[in-house]
């Protein structure tokens, strides 16, 4: 059994550990997605969030921000009804907006992979952890990227999900050293 980061205690955040978190990711749907996931999970456990990734995908036609920029009230009422989101009518609200605001920073930087990895010159931080208890909960590189989207107008980008964020799609390593997944992300 390889040695793994020791919030990775399930068969669903095992696979994501081994196989996502940490990785690169420069789609810019994909980032998107993690955007949203990320908003979605303040106040709640990740773990909860993995288990309805697969329906937010289905609720949330496949994380398409052209298509979320259009939700009106009917929509967002069938949101509201949905088991298997979390059912928070600020999350959802934020969820359109930010697809609004995302498609702007694709127009103004080329790409929202552009200027998101900006902020961490292009390449994965890479810290050497020996434990979760030396991971901060937030950076001056988070807070930057946060101060910078909501004064752009995104909701739900505070410094500590944006450091998440930044986790989940590999701009920074924080995989502790002794992980297995160390070494190959």
């Amino acid at each position: 059994m390889p040695t793994r980061c020791g919030w990775a205690r399930n068969p669903l955040a095992i696979r994501y550990h081994d196989r996502e978190w940490g990785v690169p990711v420069r789609r810019d749907r994909k980032l998107f997605e993690f955007l949203i996931l990320e908003g979605a999970q303040a106040g709640l456990s990740w773990d909860t969030i993995l288990a309805k990734r697969e329906n937010y995908r289905r609720a949330f036609d496949g994380f398409d921000p052209g298509k979320i920029k259009k939700y009106g009230k009917k929509k967002k009422r069938q949101l509201m009804q949905n088991p298997g989101i979390v059912r928070n009518r600020l999350k959802i609200e934020a969820a359109v907006v930010n697809a609004r605001l995302f498609l702007a920073l694709q127009k103004e930087y080329g790409s929202f992979s552009r200027y998101v990895w900006s902020f961490v010159g292009g390449k994965p931080l890479k810290n050497r952890r020996r434990s979760l208890k030396t991971v901060p909960a937030r950076t001056p590189v988070s807070d930057a990227l946060s101060k910078d989207l909501k004064r752009r107008g995104f909701k739900f980008v505070g410094s500590t999900i944006m450091y998440a964020f930044m986790q989940a799609v590999g701009m920074v390593n924080d995989h502790t050293v002794d992980c297995f997944c160390y070494g190959k992300k």
